[in-house]
C-alpha cells in the first residue's frame, strides 16, 4: 500500500508498511498514481496501461527506466512492501499496567466552555483524591505492574493544583517505594496556571518529568473559551506564571497545550502568538465536542482547517530552515524509527496499558471514560480489575477497526482515540470520521516538513 500527496509543492509518496517516504517528480508520481495504490506487489514487467498513459509526455525509454527504478525500491523493501505487522495482531494478549491517571480533583477554578469533563466534575459532584486513594492507587500500579520497571503517575483533574498536599504526598510516597520494587516513577501533571505559584512551580519543576501548561494562544482566543468562575478572562492571570516556569525549567520537558474551535480557524496565529511569548513546545489541538455546540469543528469547516495546517506546516519549515525551529506536537514524526510495533498496533494503551483513577478510587480505561459507570473497570480501595474489560481494549487494534486496516495512517495514529470513537461512533472499534480526517492532515503536514529537511 502507498498514499501520494501533494503539500506545499513538494510530491510525496509514503510506503504504508515499510514507512518510507519518497520525494518525487511529477512523472514518478503520475505513474505511480497509475499503479494499484493498495498493492503490495509489483509486475516484472512496465504494464502496457501505464505506456500507453506516459507516452504523450515521455519517452518509451523514459518510462522505462523510471518503472525500472521503482522496481528496485519494490524489491528493497521501500515502494509496495508487504505487511509485516497484520501476524502479531492476534498474538497481542493483556499486558501490565504502566501508567495511571490520578484524577486528583474533580473541580475547577475555570470554567472553560468545550470542557468533555463538565468543569471538572465529569457529570457528578466536585471532588478532591484523599491520600488514602492516592497511594492506594500508587500500591495498585506497583502491583498491577508486574515485571515492568518504569512506570507513570499523571495528575489531572478538573485542576490538579487545587489538591497539591495530595500530589506532594504521592510523589514522596512513589520515591519511598522505587528501591524495594525496583521501579521507577515518572510524574507528569497539566495544569490551568490559576494556583501556579512559586511554591508549586518549584515543585513541578523538580519533581515532574513534564508539565503541560493550558494556554488557547492569543488573549482575545483565549480569553473567550477560558474564563473563570466569575467570567473574566484567564489569560493575563497565567501567562506571566507560565513564562516564569518555563525560564525556571530549562531543558526539561513541558509543553503549552491549546485547543482551537470555530471561532478560531486561524489557529496558525495562535501557535505563533505562544512561540512569540518565549514557548517552544506547543500543541494546539482541534475541540472535538458534539457538532450542535456553536464553537464545534465541522466537515464543512475541514478545508479551511488543513489550509491552516499547511499555512502552519509552511512557516514551520521556513523557520526550521532558518535555525529559528520550534516544537509542535502534532507536527513532530519520527521519519526513520518511530513507535514499536504495539504502539503501532493500539496506540495509547487505553483499557490495558493504561487507565485513569476518580477521587472515590474506581478505575477507567482512560481520563476520557470516567464518570460512566458502564466502563468502571475497578477500584484500587478494594483491588478489584476487570480482566475481560481489559482485555476487549488490549485486543483493539488497527486490524480490528475495519475503517483502519484499509487507512494509509493507521501505523502512525493506531486506529485513533477510543473514547472518541465510543461517544460519537458509540464503538471503540469504529473510527471517529472527522477526528480521522484531522489526524490524516497533520500527519500530510508531519511528513512533509521531515521529507523536506532531509533533502536539505
Amino acid at each position: 500500500m502507498i498514499h501520494r500527496f501533494k503539500n506545499n509543492g513538494y510530491n510525496i509518496v509514503l510506503d504504508v508498511n515499510s514507512g518510507a517516504v519518497h520525494l518525487v517528480d511529477e512523472m514518478c508520481y503520475r505513474m505511480l498514481g497509475l499503479l494499484d495504490q493498495d498493492s503490495e506487489t509489483m509486475e516484472e514487467a512496465c504494464p502496457p496501461e501505464i505506456l500507453s498513459a506516459l507516452s504523450g509526455e515521455y519517452t518509451k525509454t523514459e518510462i522505462l527506466e523510471l518503472y525500472d527504478e521503482l522496481l528496485y525500491l519494490h524489491r528493497a523493501g521501500h515502494l509496495f512492501s508487504s505487511d509485516d505487522y497484520g501476524q502479531f495482531a492476534d498474538k497481542m494478549g493483556l499486558s501490565p499496567l504502566k501508567a495511571m491517571c490520578l484524577h486528583v480533583t474533580h473541580d475547577c477554578n475555570l470554567r472553560c466552555k468545550y470542557c468533555f469533563a463538565g468543569q471538572g466534575v465529569y457529570g457528578g459532584e466536585k471532588k478532591l483524591m484523599s491520600r488514602e486513594v492516592a497511594l492506594s492507587a500508587i500500591d495498585f500500579l506497583v502491583e498491577k505492574s508486574q515485571g515492568r520497571r518504569n512506570l507513570e503517575i499523571d495528575f489531572f483533574g478538573g485542576e490538579p493544583l487545587m489538591n497539591f498536599d495530595v500530589i506532594k504526598k504521592t510523589v514522596e510516597y512513589g520515591r519511598s517505594l522505587e528501591k524495594k520494587h525496583n521501579k521507577v516513577f515518572r510524574f507528569t501533571t497539566t495544569t490551568n496556571g490559576v494556583l501556579l505559584g512559586d511554591e508549586a512551580a518549584d515543585f513541578l519543576n523538580r519533581e515532574m518529568n513534564n508539565v503541560v501548561l493550558s494556554l488557547d494562544g492569543r488573549r482575545e482566543v483565549n480569553d473567550a473559551m477560558r474564563p473563570n468562575a466569575g467570567g473574566r478572562g484567564s489569560y493575563d492571570a497565567i501567562v506571566p506564571k507560565y513564562q516564569h516556569f518555563v525560564r525556571i525549567r530549562g531543558d526539561k520537558d513541558y509543553y503549552v497545550r491549546g485547543t482551537f474551535t470555530k471561532n478560531n480557524l486561524d489557529f496558525a496565529n495562535d501557535v505563533l502568538h505562544m512561540n512569540e511569548l518565549g514557548f517552544d513546545q506547543i500543541s494546539v489541538e482541534p475541540v472535538v465536542s458534539d457538532p450542535k455546540l456553536d464553537f464545534s469543528i465541522r466537515q464543512e469547516d475541514l478545508p479551511a482547517v488543513f489550509d491552516e495546517y499547511d499555512r502552519l506546516a509552511r512557516i514551520m519549515l521556513e523557520r526550521k530552515k532558518a535555525g529559528k525551529g520550534f516544537n509542535f506536537f502534532h507536527f513532530m514524526i519520527d521519519l526513520e524509527q518511530g513507535p514499536c510495533a504495539i504502539k503501532r498496533l493500539r496506540g495509547c494503551g487505553c483499557g490495558n496499558e493504561y487507565a485513569a483513577v476518580d477521587p472515590g478510587g474506581d478505575v477507567y480505561p482512560c481520563h476520557q471514560f470516567v464518570g460512566q459507570p458502564e466502563w468502571k473497570m475497578g477500584s484500587v480501595l478494594t483491588g478489584e480489575y476487570d480482566l475481560e474489560m481489559k482485555g476487549r481494549f488490549a485486543r483493539s487494534t488497527v486490524y480490528d477497526k475495519p475503517e483502519c486496516r484499509k487507512c494509509w495512517a493507521k501505523f502512525y495514529c493506531s486506529g485513533g482515540c477510543n473514547a472518541n470513537n465510543q461517544q460519537y461512533m458509540g464503538d471503540i472499534l469504529r473510527s471517529h470520521k472527522l477526528s480521522c480526517e484531522l489526524e490524516k492532515k497533520r500527519l500530510e503536514c508531519a511528513i512533509m516538513i521531515q521529507a523536506a529537511l532531509s533533502e536539505g
